[in-house]
């Protein structure tokens, strides 16, 4: 077992055994080994729980298995944030991976850069998507910005909730009020903090994360739209957000 925890990567499922084993084994894989697995199984009945305990029982890194009925995603990713130690969170849920056995080292190496400075409040990256058997269809078609601060995310989720790096000392609880957006409003949330604290962010120039076409938020993508309006109207304005809406119609005629 390694005494330091960079990275608490934080896995929530349900009854997703067809999609878990390729979650678990890029976790396993991972050339960087400074860090912690906490999975969250909301009480499944499809034996995810016995490929959960197989899989823990072989890691040389700390696992931690709660399995337990949930009131959602959300209520599940707050109790591994609950639980975690790591230096930074990453919530990989079934069915999304790691696009290589290296990407933990990439960001493993970026925390090491800061030794002498203060840490980047956020470590991103790109994303690709991938279908339920893992295979590659297209490249996420918002790209990660240059600079990324709490004002990003105006022109929508431009860094996916599975290739953002939060330092957990500056990262909320989910509101559960939203069903299917509330990652949406955490990455906000933890940018604010960043900017009140001064805290600068880090790109990696690379994909980092095979995120699962059919999530919750595509397969209900209506509500999860409705909620993200919610979401900027908070932070951004309701004419803000109803310009930007408007533009983004305009976008989508265009395309």
């Amino acid at each position: 077992m390694h005494d330091r925890i960079d990275i608490s990567i934080i896995t929530a499922t349900r009854n997703a055994a067809a999609t878990l084993p390729r979650t678990l084994k890029s976790v396993s894989e991972q050339t960087c080994r400074n860090f912690e697995h906490i999975i969250i199984d909301g009480a499944s009945t499809d034996g995810s729980l016995e490929l959960i305990k197989n899989y823990a029982a072989e890691q040389d890194v700390p696992v931690t298995v709660v399995s337990e009925p949930d009131q959602g995603l959300y209520d599940a990713l707050n109790k591994g944030y609950d639980r975690a130690r790591g230096t930074y969170l990453l919530f990989l849920n079934a069915g999304d991976s790691f696009h290589s056995a290296a990407t933990l080292e990439q960001v493993c190496n970026v925390i090491q850069s800061y030794e002498n400075t203060a840490l980047p409040a956020v470590i991103y990256g790109e994303t690709d998507i991938v279908d339920i058997n893992g295979k590659f269809l297209r490249h996420r078609r918002l790209k990660a910005p240059k600079n990324l601060t709490w004002r990003s995310f105006r022109w929508g989720m431009l860094v996916c909730h599975q290739s953002f790096y939060g330092r957990r000392d500056l990262a909320p609880r989910y509101k559960q009020r939203y069903r299917f957006s509330s990652d949406f409003d955490w990455c906000i949330k933890l940018l604010l903090r960043a900017s009140d604290t001064k805290a600068t962010t880090h790109r990696i120039d690379d994909v980092l994360t095979d995120y699962l076409n059919e999530g919750l938020t595509t397969k209900n993508h209506k509500a999860s739209l409705h909620e993200r309006r919610l979401i900027m109207e908070h932070y951004y304005g309701k004419l803000t957000t109803l310009l930007l809406h408007v533009w983004f119609a305009i976008r989508s005629i265009v395309k």
